[in-house]
């Protein structure tokens, strides 16, 4: 009978371990924003909050508030890929793939690439940064409730949350 509980409760834990997690049922579910901007293909995976009535910006929320380094959506690290090299708000990036961090401020946002990539920004570190440009931040012309990136034929990367909208460009 011992052998019996502890072999169930094994199969338990291997099947919780190892069963696939649809992340499509997260609060906060997956997304892509993907577009070919002069022939090279820019990616970007991240994942999609919703405001839920909070005040997403304000340090007491704890959502994203300014001045503080963001992961740029929820659960893993939004990254951000470059099939070849480009531009980012007129400097040079080497293709690949980076984490793209921001730190959202009530004029200006920084938007950061990272060399490192992990979940969330508990291990970000300031000294792994290839690029930080600070962009402007905007409000919106309408509310956004689930934050979205969204990338154009023309390299413009759109960023919307709640009543606000940042873009930078990438060539």
């Amino acid at each position: 009978m011992k052998k019996l509980l502890v072999l169930t409760t094994m199969l338990m834990i291997a099947g919780l371990a190892f069963g696939q997690d649809d992340k499509s049922k997260r609060p906060s579910p997956p997304a892509q924003a993907k577009a070919t901007v002069g022939g090279k293909t820019v990616t970007i995976d991240y994942s999609r909050p919703s405001v839920k009535g909070r005040s997403v910006w304000d340090p007491a929320g704890k959502v994203a508030p300014y001045g503080q380094v963001w992961r740029t959506g929820a659960n893993e690290t939004t990254t951000i890929e470059f099939s070849d090299d480009v531009k980012l708000e007129g400097k040079s990036v080497p293709k690949g793939k980076y984490a793209l961090f921001t730190i959202p401020g009530e004029k200006n946002w920084t938007v950061i690439l990272n060399k490192t990539i992990k979940w969330g920004a508990f291990s970000y570190k300031q000294d792994e940064d290839v690029l930080r440009v600070t962009v402007p931040a905007k409000k919106s012309n309408d509310f956004t409730e689930k934050f979205t990136i969204d990338v154009s034929p023309k390299g413009m990367v759109s960023m919307l949350w709640a009543d606000t909208k940042v873009d930078f460009n990438v060539k």
